[in-house]
């Protein structure tokens, strides 16, 4: 069984941001706008996306 995977570009910048916000996008393998991630599609990742999904934006969902 393959684990269900979503790539994550982050589109904004942390500047004048929440320090939580900032470590948040640190946590999700983010941290220069432009990047891309591929992590597994979890709750505590889906949570963490809905936290900063003003500077992220989902790229692909995969199987």
């Amino acid at each position: 069984m393959a684990d269900k995977t979503i790539t994550l570009r982050q589109t904004g910048s942390p500047i004048r941001r929440d320090g939580r916000q900032r470590a948040t996008l640190i946590g999700l393998g983010l941290n220069k706008v432009g990047r891309t991630r591929t992590l597994k599609d979890t709750p505590e990742v889906r949570g963490m996306i809905t936290k900063v999904q003003h500077m992220v934006e989902i790229v692909e969902e995969g199987a």
